[in-house]
């Protein structure tokens, strides 16, 4: 087991983000800390000894807590004001803060349900502006026709230039059945009003089924929507169950799928390997560490990947190991782009932090980050409505069929 996967399991599960004592600080003794203090500290601590990039974003972190305790911190929302204060200086918008609230929610939503409009976001790192990267199949946002990519411009009136990632979030999320307003920005279509009634939203990340090629070949379509804690076994049972059924190929579509844990990324490009190495890990020190397959693979029928803006972090984990790799070939749009890990931290008040502790690189050494990964075979696609998807009006989807009776036949040849 290498080092980044031991200090990775030892910080707690993996989401798919120097030392400069200047001479002469004053820090306060540890003893001599309030409890609001102290919370801050814990902070700096976390991201000093964890955080990726050693130089803190080209400044003295020292400085930057010394700073964030000069003012008193009378009470908790002015301690987390100033917790966010100082992690705003990494210019990170994957290492942040989250109240007790927004830590339960995230701890829910990788555990498999949520309550809410049903949208994956991030905070574009060149333009700053809150985007969606895929909304959760079946939820209300995709309903409402939200597509990755949008720009989220002001949700109930407030414009989210003022908001966290986080608080962004957190205004999306409320009670089943009440309204939420969005205003959203399209490329080519200018910005429009969309309002949302929030709803549960069933995270069954896995939807599979037997079909037929026009060639008359059974093969097994999965369509994977994130990486939460049961991923990785829904997917093992349902290649079980379509290899007892006949299956001699498969696409699997990670097209929308915003990642998560990556430990459930990992699982699953083991599910398709024999052996091989499906990530390497990257820390502040150079140090790599590495993720391998160790067999058997559930199957080594031909397998066509999908893929398009929204396939993201985990998503993007697995389908490059599987390209480096040659067990599969990628059809769709180049992939988001997000080639950074998250550990995140339970703070000592029931609060959380998200810290980027590391960067991975594909099996060929690829750093995908704002790059996102090419596939095989480049097919643009308009918008889909959700009856749509892998139909006959899917251009990705047959492209992929198309790809995949081809490498049936030659599997069948040798």
């Amino acid at each position: 087991m290498g080092f980044m996967q031991k200090r990775v399991f030892r910080l707690g599960f993996s989401l798919l983000v120097a030392f400069g004592l200047a001479v002469g600080i004053f820090i306060q003794p540890a003893a001599a800390l309030t409890d609001e203090q102290k919370l801050v500290s814990e902070v700096w601590r976390i991201v000093n000894r964890s955080y990726l990039d050693e130089s803190f974003n080209h400044q003295n972190w020292a400085a930057v807590r010394q700073k964030a305790l000069e003012k008193p911190l009378l009470d908790q929302k002015a301690t987390y004001g100033a917790i966010q204060n100082m992690l705003k200086t990494l210019n990170d918008p994957f290492t942040r803060f989250l109240d007790p609230e927004q830590y339960r929610s995230l701890q829910v939503n990788t555990s498999g349900e949520l309550t809410g409009v049903g949208l994956q976001i991030a905070l574009n790192p060149q333009s700053g502006k809150l985007e969606v990267v895929s909304p959760i199949a079946g939820s209300p946002a995709d309903k409402a026709g939200i597509r990755p990519r949008d720009r989220i411009v002001k949700i109930e009136g407030m414009a989210t230039t003022d908001l966290t990632l986080d608080e962004a979030a957190a205004r999306m999320r409320g009670p089943i059945g009440s309204l939420v307003t969005l205003v959203i920005e399209r490329d080519g279509e200018g910005e429009k009003e969309v309002r949302v009634v929030r709803d549960r939203i069933a995270l069954n990340p896995v939807v599979a089924e037997l079909r037929s090629s026009p060639q008359g070949t059974p093969f097994g379509y999965l369509r994977l929507t994130q990486f939460n804690a049961n991923a990785s076994m829904e997917l093992a049972h349902a290649i079980s169950s379509l290899e007892k059924k006949g299956a001699a190929a498969y696409i699997l579509d990670l097209r929308n799928n915003p990642g998560g844990l990556l430990q459930a990324g990992i699982e699953i490009a083991r599910q398709w390997l024999d052996s091989g190495t499906i990530v390497y890990t990257v820390n502040r020190q150079g140090i790599q560490g590495s993720f391998e397959a160790f067999g058997p693979a559930l199957t080594d029928d031909p397998l066509v990947i999908l893929v398009n803006q929204g396939t993201a972090s985990a998503s993007e984990i697995l389908a490059g190991a599987l390209q480096d790799n040659g067990r599969a070939q990628l059809v769709g749009e180049t992939t988001f782009g997000k080639g950074l890990i998250q550990s995140l931290f339970e703070l000592s008040d029931g609060s959380g932090l998200a810290v980027t502790i590391a960067k991975y690189e594909t099996p060929q050494h690829r750093d995908i980050n704002k790059l996102g990964i090419t596939p095989d075979t480049v097919v643009t696609q308009q918008v889909l409505t959700r009856d749509e998807v892998a139909t006959e009006t899917d251009l990705q989807y047959q492209a992929a069929l198309d790809l995949l009776s081809k490498n049936s036949v030659v599997a069948k040849t040798n």
